[in-house]
C-alpha cells in the first residue's frame, strides 16, 4: 500500500542524490565518485563492529580470536594490493624503417597483462549466483539448500563460491581479452614480440600467456575469497567482522585507494612540470611569484 510506495519513492530517490554527489565527486574531486563512496561505506562500519564485540566482552580466546582475524586481515590486505599492482610486460619492439641516411623506429617498451584482469567480477557474480539455492529452497522448503546454500561458512556454500570465482575468473578475461585483435593492431603498428612471428603465432603466444597468468590470478580471487568462510568457521569474532574481510571489500578498498594514490601522483607531477616552465617562461607565473615570496 501507502508504506511500499513510499520506500520505493525514498530508495529511489536516495539513489538518485548518492549518483548526483558521486558525480559532483568525480568532476570536483579526486576519483571516482561513487567508487570512493562505496570504500567510505565499507570502511565506516568498522568502528561500529569492533565496538559491538568489544562491549560483548573480551576474554582470553576473545583477544586471541580477534587478533588472528586482523592479522589475517592485514595478510590479505598486502596480499591484494601486490596482486593488483602485478603485472606480465610482454617486450614489443618496433621494426627499423630506412628513411635515405636515417633509420627511425626500433624503440622497445611492453604490453603490461595484469594478473588480476577481472578484478573483483568474479566474486560479485559468484556471489549473486548462490544467493539463488537458498531462495529457492526458503520458498519450496527444501532444507538441503536452505541449509547449505544459506550459511556462508557451509561446506557445500564455499565449494561452490569457490568454484564459481575460479570459472569467472577466466570466462570474464576471456570476454575483455582479444589476443586476435591485439596481434592484428601490432602488425600493422609495424611492432612485433621478439622471437613470435606476427598474425596469428602472435595471438596464440598472448593467448597462452593470458591463460597462464589467469591461472594464477584465478587462484588468488578463489583463495581471498573464500578464506572469510573459511576463518568464520565456528569463530564468533570472524563472523562479526567477516564483511571487512571479503575479497569484494578488500578488492574495492584497495583498487580505490591505488587509483586515488595514482591521480594524486600524477597531479603532482602536474603540478612539478608546469612550475618549472613557469621558472623558465618569459611571464612570471604562481610558481614564479611564490618563489619570490619565500625569499
Amino acid at each position: 500500500g501507502l508504506y511500499t510506495i513510499v520506500v520505493m519513492v525514498s530508495l529511489t530517490a536516495g539513489t538518485m542524490f548518492i549518483m548526483w554527489i558521486g558525480e559532483q565527486i568525480t568532476e570536483n574531486g579526486i576519483g571516482n565518485g561513487i567508487s570512493l563512496i562505496i570504500m567510505a561505506g565499507i570502511i565506516s562500519n568498522l568502528s561500529p563492529a569492533l565496538s559491538g564485540y568489544v562491549t560483548r566482552g573480551m576474554d582470553t580466546a576473545a583477544w586471541q580470536s580477534l587478533l588472528m582475524f586482523m592479522g589475517a586481515w592485514a595478510v590479505t590486505v598486502v596480499a591484494v594490493v601486490f596482486m593488483t599492482k602485478a603485472q606480465r610486460r610482454i617486450p614489443i619492439q618496433q621494426a627499423k624503417q630506412a628513411r635515405g641516411r636515417q633509420v627511425y623506429g626500433g624503440q622497445k617498451t611492453y604490453l603490461p597483462f595484469k594478473v588480476n584482469q577481472a578484478g573483483v567480477m568474479p566474486i560479485i557474480f559468484g556471489s549473486a549466483l548462490l544467493m539463488i539455492p537458498a531462495m529457492l529452497g526458503t520458498a519450496f522448503g527444501v532444507t538441503f539448500l536452505e541449509q547449505s546454500f544459506g550459511a556462508q561458512n557451509g561446506f557445500w556454500y564455499v565449494v561452490s563460491f569457490g568454484a564459481m570465482v575460479y570459472f569467472f575468473a577466466f570466462f570474464w578475461t576471456s570476454m575483455m581479452f582479444q589476443p586476435n585483435e591485439i596481434a592484428k593492431n601490432l602488425q600493422e603498428g609495424g611492432s612485433f614480440i621478439p622471437g613470435i612471428r606476427p598474425g596469428k603465432p602472435t595471438a596464440l603466444f598472448l593467448e597462452q600467456t593470458m591463460v597462464r597468468i589467469t591461472l594464477a590470478g584465478a587462484t588468488f580471487l578463489t583463495v581471498i575469497a573464500v578464506m572469510p568462510s573459511l576463518i568464520s568457521s565456528g569463530n564468533s569474532t570472524s563472523m562479526v567482522l567477516i564483511y571487512f574481510m571479503s575479497g569484494t571489500s578488500i578488492l574495492i578498498v584497495v583498487g580505490v585507494a591505488l587509483d586515488m594514490v595514482e591521480k594524486i601522483n600524477g597531479l603532482l607531477v602536474m603540478r612539478n612540470y608546469e612550475g618549472a616552465g613557469g621558472g623558465s617562461g618569459q611571464s612570471a607565473s604562481a610558481t614564479s611569484g611564490w618563489g619570490r615570496r619565500s625569499t
